[in-house]
């Protein structure tokens, strides 16, 4: 496959009405199912196949995985990273990106309303499912973290404490490109998701991760819930646990590209260099303590 034709099917694939018709005008949960169980097909010419043309059309980087080889495209999907792939931000005063990401939108948490883009507002206390969360969430900030199909999937604490609890929010699979964000009001709420409750060791300040899963992901995972747990099985509930982790530790992953979005309580500001549109790496700094970072922006696309 040249480098031309390459550039033409992406060219094509980026055209904003055909890829909102690809990705969401189509039965989505079905899709989902269906690339769930494909992905884990191991048959080498399938995944052969499928693991050139997730490349042809991702910008895929392998080269920093545990493993050389897969067994399978959805293997590729949840791949590991060798050690010393990433480094995570050691300084106290920082809370570290969870996970591999382009910056979305972000800014104050100030009224009852938050941007999934600019121009698309949503109710905090409808992504969140809890109305007295919503309101706890008020006077911090937020950032939301698009992971897309081609990065490492896996997501990971921002700092030592402990997660006590997990609210599981059944929803739909829209696509979470930029694209499906500007058509699609409340995208986000829509979405399956699941609301994160982290308490900062230390302080005991509440931090919030929102992972929001999207078109094509077959599966999010809590890796400190056991092997054996399934989010999905039970429905929509509110799951209590005490799970100590630590700075960098794995939390879960996603089986495809989506979203986490982070709340931090009053106090915290954007980390130099976090601004819309530009990428972060899992363990680099996202938000620092009030005082020592940058002063806190609004929600932008510009």
């Amino acid at each position: 496959m040249t480098m031309t034709l390459r550039r033409t099917l992406l060219r094509i694939a980026a055209q904003e009405d055909l890829n909102f018709l690809l990705t969401n005008r189509i039965p989505r949960r079905l899709a989902t199912r269906l690339m769930g169980r494909f992905s884990r097909i191991e048959q080498p010419l399938v995944r052969d196949l499928s693991i050139a043309t997730w490349r042809l059309f991702c910008d895929v980087d392998l080269s920093d995985a545990r493993k050389e080889r897969f067994r399978s495209l959805h293997d590729a999907f949840i791949r590991e990273l060798r050690d010393g792939a990433r480094i995570v931000d050691a300084d106290p005063e920082v809370l570290a990106s969870p996970c591999d990401a382009i910056v979305g939108a972000h800014g104050p948490v100030e009224g009852e309303t938050i941007h999934q883009i600019k121009g698309m507002p949503y109710r905090l206390a409808d992504l969140l499912a809890d109305p007295e969360e919503a309101e706890r969430c008020r006077g911090g900030v937020f950032v939301t973290l698009r992971l897309t199909a081609g990065m490492y999937h896996r997501f990971h604490a921002p700092a030592d404490g402990r997660i006590e609890g997990i609210r599981y929010i059944e929803g739909d699979t829209w696509n979470v490109n930029p694209i499906a964000l500007k058509r699609v009001e409340a995208l986000f709420c829509r979405n399956e998701r699941a609301v994160l409750r982290f308490r900062l060791g230390g302080t005991g300040e509440v931090l919030r991760l929102v992972p929001v899963a999207a078109i094509l992901v077959a599966g999010l995972r809590l890796a400190f819930m056991g092997e054996d747990f399934d989010l999905r099985e039970g429905g929509a509930r509110t799951i209590a646990c005490d799970a100590a982790v630590t700075r960098g530790q794995e939390l879960g992953w996603f089986e495809h590209g989506s979203t986490i979005v982070v709340f931090a309580p009053p106090g915290y500001r954007f980390a130099d260099g976090v601004a819309e549109g530009r990428p972060i790496r899992m363990g680099e700094a996202l938000l620092r303590r009030d005082g020592v970072g940058a002063v806190p922006k609004p929600p932008s696309s510009s």
